[in-house]
């Protein structure tokens, strides 16, 4: 996989988290965003892209979840 594979990956499992995350607590996909990057899970995704590709969305979502919890987010 080239190094342009490997970060349209990444992009579009963002996308995919972010969507997956918005629908989940009924938010637009760019409030969840927000939240997501004020919070640093977009952050998280990106450092850990690795694992976290490997889990479905839902454990995805719960895991930026917890991140946005750790980081002072109330959702």
């Amino acid at each position: 996989m080239t190094k342009n594979q490997l970060s349209a990956n990444k992009i579009s499992y963002t996308v995919a988290c972010v969507s997956s995350f918005a629908a989940a607590h009924n938010l637009s996909k760019k409030d969840a965003f927000l939240y997501l990057y004020g919070n640093k899970a977009i952050a998280f995704l990106k450092e850990h892209y690795d694992v976290e590709h490997t889990l479905s969305l839902d454990e995805a979502v719960e895991d930026m979840t917890e991140i946005c919890r750790k980081n002072g987010g109330t959702l």
